[in-house]
């Protein structure tokens, strides 16, 4: 049986215990910058620091009467530390350790999402290197085209692999942004100084500016990043399932002994794991919309991006590192058939050679048009009578005058087709 994936370290990050502790992070850390301007005394520091902590149980039971988190999360607080608990949360409001909270949780799960993406872009650049010379027909609109390899196709995921890294490093700076900056963001009664002091301690930067809370076209980003990493792990999900399909039949995902494909087929081996990631990845997009809906808030700020943020920013994050090692462990115990690879490229009789034809007879002296016309017709005959293109340009009398059988049989040369595979490894370090 394939065991379920679980990533503890991601489900932590956004589990209630979590969430709870980078609010009396924050809380400590603002207590501490008001004790260094001399607002809050050594010993109510002393005091908050060694008793502050909460029960969620109790959080919960708060709620139902105060209807407020912060409010039942400050209480519960304040039920452990005493009186120097009158200088938690001083001068601030709620989105002040909202958001920077959220920041930490976000800066945690990027780092494992960058972490995982380069896992999974190291197994794909060593199965490049295995299947660089492992020929293979290259398919657009899923005819075939020209020959390519199978290490070929997997360069350019890692390649891209490479862009969808770069963009979650350029979302998680974008997120690891905090603020302390009051009820409107214009720190009335708050000194400046201590929003600088709580985000060095954290590892953030402090927003330039803010009203109530920090502008989600941050967040934005943050999920756009996700879904476009999403849509590369989908990509290679939907090539998989293309090349294991029955009359195909060039590599399988893993199929563990024990594995059952159909409750009514016992024949099915089906390519579950890729289709689940391409499931994924639209539930990715459509957090990413939300993400973007988020962005226009009433005036200084409202409410209505609070609730969706509960559920995209955590599930987003889970899902993707879901994917992520799901595709990895695909990747890792991928079945490759390199000789029906082989099979389906000599299928299509030689027609994958015909633009070399083509250029041949344009060297030749004669014009486009006329090597179009002369090479289509061939190509015509080959589909409908199973004969070798080869064969069919040998018997055609207005070539016998233009270029020699020889020339004609160095155009179906296989290795001459992909004499620059190499160089393309070697331009994108795969060596």
């Amino acid at each position: 049986m394939i065991e379920r994936y679980t990533r503890p370290e991601m489900g932590r990050i956004w589990s209630d215990q979590y969430r709870f502790e980078m609010w009396l992070k924050v809380e400590i850390a603002a207590c501490a910058a008001h004790n260094r301007l001399g607002v809050v005394p050594d010993d109510a520091l002393e005091e908050i620091k060694t008793k502050a902590a909460f029960e969620i149980p109790r959080i919960q039971e708060l709620e139902k009467t105060v209807d407020h988190e912060t409010i039942a999360f400050l209480t519960n607080v304040a039920e452990h530390v005493g009186p120097a608990a009158r200088y938690i949360h001083y001068g601030m409001t709620s989105s002040d350790k909202l958001d920077t909270a959220t920041a930490l949780q976000l800066v945690a799960a990027s780092d494992l999402l960058i972490s995982g993406m380069r896992e999974l872009r190291h197994s794909v650049g060593e199965l490049a290197k295995k299947h660089r010379r492992t020929v293979m027909t290259g398919r657009t609109h899923g005819v075939h085209a020209e020959p390519v390899t199978f290490g070929f196709k997997l360069a350019i995921w890692h390649e891209e692999l490479g862009r969808q890294i770069e963009r979650l490093e350029r979302a998680r700076e974008t997120v690891r942004v905090g603020k302390v900056s009051g009820a409107v963001g214009t720190y009335s009664h708050v000194d400046p100084r201590v929003e600088a002091i709580v985000c060095e301690e954290l590892g953030l930067k402090p927003a330039p500016v803010s009203n109530q809370i920090i502008q989600r076209d941050r967040h934005a980003e943050y999920l756009a990043a996700l879904a476009n990493a999403g849509a590369t792990l989908e990509k290679m999900a939907l090539e998989i399932r293309g090349l294991q399909r029955t009359e195909i039949r060039e590599v399988e995902e893993p199929f563990p002994a024990g594995q059952k494909g159909s409750s009514s087929m016992p024949h099915k081996k089906n390519p579950n794991l890729c289709e689940r990631i391409c499931g994924l990845a639209r539930l990715l997009r459509a957090y990413a919309v939300t993400g973007f809906e988020n962005v226009a808030l009433w005036h200084e700020r409202d409410i209505s991006h609070s609730s969706v943020e509960r559920v995209t920013l955590s599930d987003a994050s889970i899902l993707l590192d879901y994917m992520i090692h799901r595709m990895n462990w695909i990747i890792q115990n991928l079945v490759v058939y390199p000789e029906r690879m082989r099979k389906n490229l000599n299928a299509s009789n030689g027609l994958v050679f015909s633009q070399k034809v083509l250029l041949l007879l344009t060297r030749k002296g004669m014009s486009r048009e006329d090597a179009y016309r002369i090479v289509q017709a061939c190509a015509l005959r080959v589909w409908d009578t199973e004969r070798n293109l080869l064969d069919v340009l040998k018997e055609h009398a207005e070539l016998k005058s233009v270029v020699s059988e020889k020339e004609l049989e160095e155009c179906f040369d296989l290795e001459g087709t992909l004499k620059n595979i190499d160089l393309i490894f070697e331009r994108l370090g795969l060596v």
